[in-house]
């Protein structure tokens, strides 16, 4: 049986050298006159064990990790083809740690086969949820993402139903899907990992909506800084389509589905639903005023379901499952699992999937092991550049949209960036007004003005100028950007500002009060 031997090459991987390794790899193999099969699968998400090589053995595979160019000799010299004992031996990649706690139902095949091996992808379980859709009603369809509990992963937390109904109920001669891969929050690599590790599913999720909703056409909008993603993603179509899972008859149904890859113009606003729809139609990526709503009047001013990656990923799972089981995960109003990411100063950074309900504080510090340097944590953001600054004070709060809400933070696309005890917050909170007034469209007055005031009053403040009233006016405008803003790039921007004044005052002090402090 000729040795099978599994490498990363998703971009994550491939920056942390997976190709190098690679080549070391190939080259030892042919030193040694081995013949065996190289296999480029996606990553699991423990990034910090990449690049991670897997071998297949005939106990099951064998992972070893972080390899680096200088140690594959000796792993063959230590007879790691047969799951040979090494400085780099991790074991059976299910029971590393990391992995063993999570609950992968959207990433259960991210890292285990060729990503566009569609064959692989069915014997893993794929294309049951759209065999299940195509023999059903459209309105049942619907009914059973709703009745999941499904939520966009994207950052809103809207009912997935709901938008599903609304575009069914519609009528109109044409209608579309629309995958918002435009994933540029920091700490975020869900929607990539997906894209480069398991494409099918995300194909898969977008032809159950087509089905559910009667559109027969649709895009994924990816941002341009994803070119692995790309090219990947536009292979992985071209398979689906010679293999009649996309076409004038999925699967060999009634139903006609097709789909194209975009690549967008690398603005941040065009993660914005409406902002996105305009970059699509071939405009400037600016947003949209409210209503009509996408589900009504679209792209092309046709109904439109706009959904995350994660979202559509998810509902093949649904589909084939049923919708009590995907249910029977989470908390609350947080249904089913949530691909944490978790970067920034950390010990273990990488993707976790898991149930709603964790703490932070044990994703921080038991899953995300603390941070690098050893220091202590001072901060952790939640939900991109936009998210709020928790303390460690916060720390019980469950991760569920609720409860997060509650204390005034946001999960957004479930990224989480650490930062230990040297960060000054009060940079972080200029970080995010000038990150706003740099990404913002300026369509409305509230973002474009208001953040680049912003800017100006922080950095009063961090000279020590009038420090009560310029506090005063930096709240202020968070109010007027927070209600006044007409997407939530302007309406966001405050949660990272007025949580890094709430929770960390003694860093918005005078210069010399600070100095005196530290």
């Amino acid at each position: 049986m000729i040795p099978r031997i599994y490498i990363p090459g998703d971009s994550g991987a491939l920056a942390l050298g997976a190709e190098k390794v690679a080549k070391a790899v190939r080259a030892e193999l042919a030193e040694r006159g081995i013949e065996a099969k190289i296999v480029r699968n996606g990553s699991r998400g423990a990034y910090f064990l990449e690049p991670m090589v897997e071998v297949a053995t005939a106990n099951g595979r064998v992972a070893y990790g972080p390899v680096k160019p200088s140690d594959v000799k000796s792993l063959f010299d230590s007879g790691f083809l047969t799951g040979g004992h090494h400085k780099r031996w991790l074991g059976a990649p299910d029971k590393i740690p990391f992995l063993a706690k999570q609950t992968r139902l959207t990433f259960a095949r991210c890292g285990i086969n060729d990503p566009l091996s569609l064959d692989g992808y069915k014997s893993l379980g794929g294309l049951k949820g759209l065999q299940n859709a195509v023999a059903m009603a459209p309105a049942e369809i619907v009914k059973q993402v709703t009745e999941s509990g499904l939520r966009g992963r994207g950052g809103a937390g809207f009912p997935t139903g709901i938008k599903w109904k609304t575009v069914l109920d519609t009528t109109s001669e044409r209608k579309y899907i629309v995958c918002n891969a435009d994933e540029g929050d920091s700490a975020t690599f869900a929607d990539r990992m997906i894209m480069e590790g398991d494409p099918f599913v995300l194909i898969e999720g977008m032809a159950i909506a087509g089905v559910a909703t009667g559109a027969t056409k649709g895009f994924v909008y990816i941002r341009s800084e994803y070119p692995h993603a790309v090219a990947v993603m536009n292979k992985a179509v071209e398979i689906a389509r010679k293999a009649g899972v996309l076409g004038v008859n999925v699967l060999g149904s009634p139903n006609a589905f097709d789909m194209e890859i975009r690549v967008g113009a690398g603005a941040y606003v065009c993660g914005e639903e409406t902002s996105l729809l305009n970059s699509l139609e071939g405009k400037r990526g600016v947003v949209r005023a409210k209503p009509p709503l996408p589900a009504i009047q679209g792209l092309f001013g046709k109904p439109t379901v706009i959904n995350n990656v994660i979202s559509l990923a998810s509902v093949p799972i649904i589909m084939d499952k049923g919708a009590t089981f995907y249910k029977d995960f989470g908390m609350g109003r947080s249904r089913g699992t949530i691909p944490i990411q978790i970067a920034g100063n950390v010990k273990q950074g990488g993707l976790f999937e898991t149930a709603f309900g964790l703490t932070l504080g044990e994703i921080v510090d038991d899953i995300g092991g603390g941070t690098a340097t050893g220091r202590a944590v001072k901060a952790v953001q939640v939900g991109g550049p936009l998210g709020a600054y928790f303390p460690r004070a916060l720390f019980d709060t469950p991760f569920d949209y609720e409860e997060f809400a509650k204390r005034d933070g946001l999960i957004g696309h479930a990224g989480i960036t650490v930062f230990d005890d040297t960060a000054d917050m009060l940079k972080q909170a200029r970080f995010a007004m000038e990150f706003c007034a740099i990404e913002s469209c300026g369509k409305c007055t509230p973002c474009r003005i208001g953040s680049t005031r912003g800017v100006e009053t922080i950095d009063r403040l961090a000279a020590g100028i009038e420090p009560e009233k310029n506090l005063a006016l930096v709240t202020d405008l968070c109010n007027t950007m927070k209600f006044g803003s007409l997407c939530a790039l302007g309406g966001f921007t405050p949660y990272p500002v007025m949580s890094s004044i709430t929770h960390f005052p003694e860093d918005f002090k005078p210069a010399p009060a600070r100095v005196a402090a530290e």
